[in-house]
């Protein structure tokens, strides 16, 4: 590899890395995304209970509904093609129609627009992500947090495999830095549950471009009624 090359791999890649920083203002620490409900119901309570959760539904279900919605909008972004701006609008409109209950799809609006919106301030004005705001604005399209991070890595000039892995990794790195709060779970427990976690993500993300649209969905009613439930419990740490 040339050494312009290098410096402009090394140049997405760390700037890509910084949007899935934990401390990253797109508000994501402050959301459970339902898990705090699961513990509340008992369904998730010790580090066995949170991997089967992990294992057996946040990974597949991101298979099926944000990876695949991420991959179409890197698609459809263009890069140095004009984007689809139609398909997009409708990658938006799906993205939030996915969302089993309206506090996940408050979540996810909500931190997509923190996340679109801080894009425009630290990446620079007149790209990708300002047209895309322009255009949401004008139309009243949802911004899902999925579509957002597929914004922002085609904006930074990140591949397409790499956005849905970075997709994969702050879904994940969420819930389990919420377990954390939630759960008598050490620093040792956490990692190596997520490093478990992500492994399995990796199929999700190699099937994730050829998944047809219409083939896109979960069904968790389990956990759909433990975010229905959080949303009008006594005592919340999270806001989803």
């Amino acid at each position: 590899m040339s050494e312009p090359a290098a410096t402009l791999s090394a140049a997405w890649i760390a700037r890509l890395l910084q949007t899935t920083d934990s401390f990253y203002p797109t508000g994501t620490y402050a959301h459970s995304f339902g898990l705090e409900g699961l513990v509340q119901s008992g369904a998730v309570r010790d580090r066995a209970t949170l991997r089967e959760f992990l294992l057996g539904q946040a990974v597949p279900q991101l298979g099926r509904t944000e990876l695949p919605l991420a991959a179409r909008t890197w698609d459809a972004a263009g890069g140095d093609a004009t984007p689809d701006w139609e398909t997009l609008h409708t990658l938006c409109e799906l993205g939030a129609a996915l969302r089993g209950t309206r506090e996940l799809r408050a979540a996810s609006a909500a931190i997509g627009a923190q996340r679109l919106d801080f894009a425009v301030t630290v990446h620079g004005a007149r790209g990708l992500a300002e047209e895309f705001n322009r255009r949401a604005a004008a139309g009243g399209w949802p911004r899902p947090s999925c579509v957002a991070a597929a914004i922002e890595g085609r904006a930074l000039g990140a591949p397409r495999e790499a956005v849905l892995a970075a997709v994969l990794y702050g879904t994940l790195s969420a819930l389990v830095a919420a377990a954390v709060k939630l759960l008598r779970l050490g620093q040792n427990a956490s990692h190596t549950l997520l490093a478990e976690a992500l492994a399995a993500g990796d199929a999700e993300i190699a099937a994730a471009p050829g998944r047809a649209l219409d083939t896109l969905g979960a069904f968790n009613p389990w956990w759909d009624i433990a975010s229905a439930r959080h949303e009008t419990a006594d005592f919340r740490l999270f806001i989803s």
